[in-house]
């Protein structure tokens, strides 16, 4: 066993490897002689550590979000990874990313150390190099020309390859680890170091060594004198080191690490061929689940395949060790994907020795699917019913509901802030409006599916119609609002859509008893599986990366959560509002008596909902007048905190706090109050610092008020009415899944009408298209045909 220190410029460790370098008078030293290791401990002072030769049973990690803690982390670099397409030479630039992010871990004090291939692809370029050299210099002075002929290149032994290569290979890595001030060594082995006793006793002191002083271990098998693996030698229970995923395996129980991260060609573990239609990436992997996968070809380079690569993770993973197979190539993930899976995203196949007690979530999601497939199928009638009898559940079985509740706040006391307790807290009161409005949920969707929007004949005998659809499978994440998961669940269940309900952590207890009742309600005509509870430890991001399962997410909490959704949503639509800055301009014709009352209610009614109003605009001929007077006075009395807006703070001796912005949602009783000169100003200020939400004129002028109405360009624009009127309940949608801001699909509050789409039927008799050809027998009528009416009761 071979192993060589390189020196990366880092000063303290190069004067203490001077005087051993000078002694050995090169840089390689033979663990496997004693006196080479006697060379070791001599110019090191700090006593030699000794470990067991054999790991102790230790636990592996059982989840995903359990890998942040790990310490010591072992990353496997296959062939596929280090070298080009043509397998002649290194990727450099999939290198240099492996190396930061392995030099960032490093740098946060873990314990890094790598298996790299490479050495056979670099030695190959460096040997066709010279061999095409050579020949063009003999092939030029025995035809007296420069014109040379085609040249072929022989076939390369793979030995005189990884010879000819090591030494590039660990010179390239000396370069880029000395870019972040790391030093790296490097360690040859071949499978008689793990079985002579005493130089695995040397292997383990060295890399224990190595990491106690900061140094990544480099290590690969050599390959310049690798002798052909034993067989059988596996069924003694020690796996044989064949390749670099066994090598990586051994290694990491040898050295009890706490993560195998093994980088390869593909993006992890598939049930079936990668590239197969029906193929899926296994998320989680499990002793005992063989059976279940077919194994292809192995790698375009290298010795292992995908089954080598999994006989290595599980005994690995016997062994004590986390293991995680991931795709190091591709060039959208492979910048990022070592420390993904060290931050527990979802990302590759993670090896767990503990299944969940309930399914996974991309089980959840196919429930969902084929439970709102046949949501959908039902009969309006009985799509109400379970509606109605969800109402009668929340209101018979309050008691229940109320005690979960009341273990969520009382765990929450001390670490949710005021309008989050607000928000997390049920009440009888409560429970009763959410029975209303999932009755007036169920009473209005007798023909939210299947309505017929357009009926056109397009020829004799061919007639096509529109008709609403379910969306498909919902993915709703919210926070702290327990009252909106039975909200939400009935206009799934009206409208046939699949769901899936991602709650806060801190709603936990409300959440579930909420959900069972909703499954209660499901049963009674066999679709309980329609509405999933996500209970696992699934991160949102990696929700949001589910794009083949899902086909809309409504984020229902904090300007922050929706902001981390839609940058998080891979592929998948975003319904809903980053922030809710609402404003209000009173007019100079504004009534006294009305304007108090409005600006009381749209922002003391309930400061940490989305539609309460933010900023308050006033003309400035009301400055100093009675009205401005009562509303300031009104604000004192609530005890809402002013912030002045620069031209309202201009006009004041005396001003409250200057606003650091003017795009603030407060989500508390804080209030902006700016002051403008005309109502067009006003519109622009909206238009300007507004999030497109909720907005309100205050006037008794029907013309201004109608040209404030018709030019703000928002989801909702009142006149004389509270913001807070803007909420899906008082619009008698019975409830919303969110506001959305956006401008595609559906805008302001969201019910029935906006978790629908729509599909087109044509109905004909062998009709074909050359028939309406210019020679053809048949032509377009585009007749537009009754539609049927609506039932409105």
């Amino acid at each position: 066993m071979l192993s060589q220190v390189y020196r990366s410029g880092f000063q303290p460790f190069n004067q203490r490897l001077l005087p051993w370098v000078q002694s050995t008078a090169a840089s390689r030293l033979y663990c496997g002689q004693h006196s080479a290791m006697r060379h070791v401990r001599s110019w090191s002072n700090i006593p030699f550590i000794t470990v067991p030769l054999s790991r102790a049973q230790g636990k592996s990690f059982a989840h995903r979000s359990e890998l942040k803690h790990a310490k010591r982390i072992v990353v496997k670099l296959g062939s596929a990874v280090v070298t080009r397409g043509d397998e002649c030479g290194l990727a450099l630039g999939r290198l240099a990313s492996i190396v930061e992010q392995v030099s960032v871990l490093q740098n946060q004090g873990r314990e890094m150390m790598l298996v790299t291939s490479g050495a056979v692809a670099f030695g190959k370029q460096r040997l066709r190099h010279e061999i095409l050299l050579s020949q063009s210099v003999r092939q030029a002075l025995h035809s007296g020309q420069n014109q040379l002929k085609e040249m072929a290149i022989p076939v390369l032994e793979a030995r005189a390859c990884a010879a000819a290569g090591q030494s590039g290979l660990m010179a390239l890595y000396e370069a880029m680890f000395t870019q972040y001030s790391i030093c790296a060594a490097q360690i040859l082995v071949t499978n008689l170091d793990f079985h002579d006793e005493q130089k695995r006793r040397n292997l383990n002191g060295t890399l224990h060594e190595l990491l106690r002083m900061n140094i990544v271990p480099i290590i690969n098998t050599n390959d310049a004198v690798v002798p052909p693996a034993e067989p059988n030698s596996d069924l003694q229970g020690v796996i044989s080191v064949k390749d670099n995923d066994s090598l990586a395996a051994r290694l990491a129980v040898e050295m009890k690490t706490d993560l195998l991260i093994v980088l390869s060609d593909v993006e992890g573990l598939f049930d079936s061929p990668p590239g197969s239609d029906d193929a899926k990436l296994i998320d989680i992997f499990y002793p005992g689940d063989q059976q279940s996968v077919t194994f292809g070809t192995k790698s375009r380079v290298g010795m292992g395949g995908m089954e080598a690569k999994v006989k290595a993770a599980l005994w690995a993973l016997q062994g004590g060790t986390s293991v995680v197979i991931a795709n190091g190539t591709h060039p959208k993930v492979s910048g990022h994907v070592i420390t993904d899976i060290v931050e527990g995203k979802k990302v590759g196949t993670f090896f767990s020795e503990v299944k969940p007690a309930g399914p996974t979530v991309e089980q959840q999601g196919e429930m969902a699917r084929s439970g709102g497939r046949m949501l959908a199928t039902l009969e309006p009638e009985q799509r109400a019913e379970i509606i109605y009898h969800l109402a009668d559940l929340l209101t018979d079985q309050q008691e229940e509901i109320l005690l979960a509740n009341k273990k969520d706040l009382e765990e929450a006391e001390g670490r949710l802030a005021g309008p989050l307790l607000k928000r997390l807290s049920l009440s009888t009161s409560k429970l009763n409006s959410l029975a209303i409005g999932l009755r007036q949920i169920a009473a209005s969707s007798q023909d939210s599916v299947g309505r017929v929007l357009r009926r056109t004949r397009i020829a004799k005998n061919l007639e096509l119609e529109q008709v609403t659809v379910p969306i498909g499978v919902l993915l709703v994440i919210f926070e702290s609002r327990p009252d909106c998961l039975p909200q939400v669940a009935a206009l799934a269940i009206a409208t046939g859509n699949g769901l899936l309900l991602k709650g806060g952590k801190e709603a936990a207890n409300s959440n579930r008893i909420l959900h069972l009742l909703t499954q209660e309600a499901l049963a009674i005509h066999g679709v309980k599986e329609a509405v999933q509870l996500v209970n696992t430890r699934e991160e949102v991001e990696d929700l949001c990366r589910l794009d083949k399962m899902i086909d809309l997410i409504i984020p229902r909490g904090s300007s922050q959560l929706v902001r981390n959704i839609q940058k998080a949503a891979k592929g998948i639509p975003v319904m809903g509002h980053s922030e809710g800055i609402c404003h209000m301009y009173v007019d100079s014709e504004a009534s006294v008596d009305k304007v108090t009352r409005l600006v009381r209610d749209s922002k003391c009614e309930y400061p940490a909902a989305c539609n309460a109003l933010e900023t308050l605009l006033i003309h400035r001929d009301l400055l100093r007048t009675s009205l401005f007077d009562q509303i300031i006075d009104m604000l004192r009395v609530e005890q809402v905190k002013i912030h002045a807006g620069p031209k309202f703070a201009s006009y004041l001796t005396f001003s409250p706090s200057e606003v650091k912005s003017l795009r603030i949602e407060y989500g508390d009783l804080e209030l902006c109050i700016e002051v403008v000169d005309s109502v067009q100003e006003a519109i622009d200020h909206i238009h300007k610092y507004g999030s497109s939400h909720t907005d309100v004129i205050v006037t008794e002028n029907e013309k201004t008020a109608e040209f404030f109405l018709q030019h703000v360009d928002s989801a909702c624009v009142f006149w004389n009415a509270s913001t807070r009127f803007s909420d899906g309940y008082r619009f008698g949608l019975g409830a919303e899944v969110g506001i959305s801001t956006s401008r595609i699909h559906a805008r302001g509050p969201v019910g029935l009408e906006g978790l629908l789409t729509t599909k087109w039927l044509l109905r004909g008799q062998d009709h074909v298209v050359s028939d309406f050809s210019e020679h053809g027998s048949l032509k377009y009528l585009h007749e537009n045909l009754p539609v049927p009416q609506r039932n409105t009761n």
